[in-house]
């Protein structure tokens, strides 16, 4: 039987929800959920995968808008306060 491939091809984007003229914005917490329940356990994930020295091959696409929000001082900052709530609350 011959042999394959196939190729799954990730794409993130969100939209611009910087506001540094609220305190707390909800729209902000879209991309800290992201960031949470997405990007961190596919680094883990891929991680685990270099660690047990499992061959893998993987893409992602990530816009421009989500790339300026990830390097922004104000919502990285933002990020561990949101993620000091969420350890309070647990």
């Amino acid at each position: 039987m011959p042999s394959g491939s196939i190729a799954l091809i990730l794409h993130a984007h969100l939209p611009f929800v910087r506001h540094p003229e609220h305190e707390h914005f909800l729209e902000e917490d879209w991309l800290f959920e992201a960031i949470t329940e997405t990007y961190i356990p596919l680094l883990r994930m891929m991680q685990r995968l270099v660690d047990d020295r499992v061959p893998f091959k993987f893409t992602m696409s990530i816009t421009p808008t989500l790339c300026a929000m990830l390097q922004d001082e104000l919502l990285r900052e933002r990020y561990v306060r949101h993620l000091d709530l969420l350890i309070d609350l647990a």
